[in-house]
């Protein structure tokens, strides 16, 4: 049990993506002026947390393994495949979400005004797909960037 309380990799990428996470409200407040608490638990958006939280354990890895050591290249080469499927992957699936999205509305309207749908709003009739579901480049950058800020921050005042 101590060594899963004292596992610095693993606590470290924890911190670092509850940390991309939170810091999401923020980023999203400056520029739209609305605080939107669900960011917190939503995939998408600046920075990335999938990066945060791989690059962290990857350079915590690093740290404490040496990046000579197979430990590391098995971290950095998981690093790249959920960096890449964040970017590459996830984000055409939420593009492809946006055009289902605009279907479902174009459709839902068209039924409306063919059959009038009396006493429904139209979001009791709408289930939307979820369209932010992965990253620009922009923002898998950061959280990579924040990843290996915050495990270097965190070895050097603590562990070190």
């Amino acid at each position: 049990m101590d060594a899963l309380i004292t596992n610095f990799p693993l606590w470290c990428s924890i911190f670092a993506i509850l940390f991309a996470q939170a810091i999401k409200i923020p980023i999203m407040y400056i520029s739209t002026r609305k605080i939107e608490w669900n960011l917190f638990f939503s995939t998408g958006g600046m920075p990335s947390s999938h990066s945060s939280g791989v690059t962290s354990l990857a350079t915590s890895v690093g740290l404490l393994e040496g990046v000579g050591s197979t430990m590391f290249a098995i971290t950095v080469v998981f690093s790249v495949i959920v960096m890449y499927d964040a970017k590459g992957v996830r984000w055409q699936a939420g593009e492809q979400a946006i055009v289902l999205n605009q279907l479902l509305r174009d459709f839902q309207h068209l039924t409306t005004e063919i059959k009038n749908w009396p006493k429904k709003n139209e979001e009791e009739k709408r289930r939307e797909l979820k369209e932010l579901l992965g990253h620009r480049p922009s923002e898998v950058f950061f959280g990579a960037i924040l990843g290996i800020g915050l495990s270097l921050s965190i070895y050097y005042s603590f562990i070190h």
